[in-house]
């Protein structure tokens, strides 16, 4: 019996040990990072879902297409019938390999493709998919500091007629949002800055106007891909 005991105290110990050695491997952005997935035929993108914490607290947006080509193709087709959510569940890695100027980029990684919240519900259709970093669009840490912002900045992503919307995490607590509009294909692609209210994204007919005022030309609201507060309290 005691000898029985020792070699199980024995197999904890080395367990421990492993998984120590382990963690040493890896630095401090190291973990599972999910994202919203959105594109069309233009491209595709991966919003990183950020939170205050590490390994999390870093807002990422990613170009990236799926290294098999009809995949590829077929993704962006379903991405584009219409403004609902889709995520990426990845491999772990580390997220600093991200970073414009990572020693070790990441070039590629493998990855669920979920429509839906994949830790929400979400149905996975695609399982293991070797997805290609073709460009890193944002890369920024965020700060833990409780902060308010009066207006917030959006970022447009992506080409063409059909683009996107991106939030700037400007605050703590904030929100995340990715909205879908449709530009004139020759409008240049600026930034854009609306007055914030909180927690409440502002109102389409608000982006409507800001929009226009800024291209000259008739826009249109596509619709909401991504609103969510719950990470980033």
């Amino acid at each position: 019996m005691k000898r029985l005991l020792h070699l199980l105290v024995l197999a904890l110990s080395l367990c421990l040990l492993a998984s120590s050695q382990s963690a040493e491997k890896h630095g401090a952005t190291y973990g599972v990072h999910g994202m919203v997935l959105f594109g069309n035929s233009e491209g595709m993108y991966v919003s990183h879902l950020p939170m205050f914490h590490a390994p999390h607290d870093y807002q990422v947006v990613l170009q990236i297409r799926c290294a098999d080509a009809k995949l590829d193709k077929l993704i962006k087709r379903r991405l584009e019938q219409k403004p609902v959510l889709w995520t990426m569940e990845p491999e772990q890695f580390e997220m600093a390999r991200l970073a414009l100027d990572a020693k070790v980029p990441l070039n590629i990684f493998r990855a669920n493709v979920v429509l839906g919240h994949f830790e929400r519900g979400g149905t996975t259709e695609y399982r293991n998919v070797p997805v290609v970093v073709e460009k890193t669009v944002i890369f920024r840490q965020l700060s833990p500091a409780m902060r308010n912002s009066d207006m917030t900045k959006y970022q447009q992503i992506g080409k063409g007629q059909k683009r996107f919307l991106l939030k700037e995490i400007d605050s703590r607590p904030d929100f995340d949002h990715v909205l879908a509009v449709s530009l004139p294909a020759n409008v240049t692609t600026e930034d854009i800055q609306l007055k914030k209210t909180g927690l409440h994204a502002a109102s389409e007919a608000d982006f409507l106007k800001v929009l226009q005022d800024k291209v000259g030309k008739p826009v249109s609201i596509l619709g909401t891909v991504y609103l969510d507060h719950a990470d980033l309290e």
